[in-house]
């Protein structure tokens, strides 16, 4: 088990490339924040609840769908809730998010494109593809790879949540759990008007470092095969290693300017506490760690318990 003490100061393998955030800047100017957003009602009973299919066009015209739930009585300025789901996997159910809807909240759960959901994918690579999506377009370069689309897509679901009338813009608010959780940091380091986010073991960070632990038997066992049968003398791995750097999160946590509160589970092989903590410690908004000395990655109890004041609260940070 990792102990914390040891990885405190850890500032990850990561080399944050010279033009990084001109890179991000770039585009997210590029986003066509205009275009018509289409929202079809989804005939689900509910007596505090009514239930959307929203939809947008993202980079590459890929189709974009999210699942948007508003309060049945809308009056006002609600507070928006943006939700990002573990990698292969889709939104989940859309009364999973009826919780937080009778709170008050406006929910709007994205659909990663090209995984469980309904989301398109029309990322276009000569490169491998074989066992994950990390590795998706990175043969040609930054511009090209998969989660640099995705990272857009959740930017502009962030000011599509931020656009609705009837959503308070200063009142924002991210969540998510491994992939998910990687994808609210995301979100958080382009969209700095995010105002707060919880997060369980963001997967998505410190891949060098990724490689270095055992990838076969965790999330991130796509590198491997990625060497294992499209570089196997390793000729190209510098090159490989440059191009991860844009779509890791440990260079967006600068950005963040976010409460953000990290869940993790100090026994995780699937993402490592490691790799989590290159990201965790570079952030310089307001942030605080919960750590669960004998868990993994799965269910950890007793969080959203301990930690439902986050969003409930709209004052300052552990107040």
């Amino acid at each position: 088990m990792i102990q914390l003490k040891e990885w405190q100061h850890y500032q990850g393998l990561g080399q944050k490339p010279a033009d990084f955030d001109t890179f991000w800047d770039k585009n997210l100017a590029l986003l066509d924040l205009s275009q018509e957003v289409q929202i079809e009602p989804v005939a689900i009973p509910s007596q505090v609840a009514n239930f959307y299919d929203l939809t947008f066009i993202g980079v590459d015209q890929a189709r974009i769908h999210c699942q948007l739930i508003t309060p049945k009585q809308l009056t006002g300025k609600h507070k928006g809730l943006l939700q990002f789901h573990g990698y292969h996997g889709d939104a989940g159910d859309f009364q999973d998010k009826i919780g937080w809807v009778a709170e008050g909240f406006v929910v709007l759960a994205m659909d990663a494109r090209g995984q469980g959901g309904l989301s398109e994918d029309r990322t276009q690579t000569a490169g491998g593809v074989m066992k994950g999506l990390i590795i998706r377009g990175v043969e040609e370069g930054p511009d090209n790879l998969y989660f640099k689309r995705v990272f857009l897509d959740t930017a502009q679901a962030a000011n599509i949540l931020m656009g609705l009338a009837y959503v308070d813009e200063t009142e924002i608010y991210a969540q998510g759990a491994s992939q998910g959780g990687g994808l609210t940091m995301a979100c958080a380091g382009l969209v700095p008007e995010i105002k707060k986010v919880i997060v369980s073991y963001p997967f998505l960070s410190d891949y060098r470092q990724a490689y270095q632990l055992t990838p076969q038997t965790s999330a991130f066992e796509e590198l491997a095969y990625w060497f294992q049968f499209r570089d196997p003398l390793h000729k190209q791995e510098e090159t490989f290693f440059n191009t991860l750097e844009y779509i890791d999160i440990q260079h967006l946590a600068s950005r963040v300017k976010a409460e953000v509160y990290w869940v993790m589970g100090m026994q995780d092989s699937v993402v490592p506490p490691e790799t989590q903590l290159a990201t965790y410690n570079k952030l310089t908004s307001p942030k605080e760690l919960i750590c669960l000395p004998e868990y993994g990655h799965e269910y950890l109890p007793k969080v959203s318990d301990e930690l439902r004041h986050v969003f409930m609260d709209s004052d300052s940070f552990l107040s």
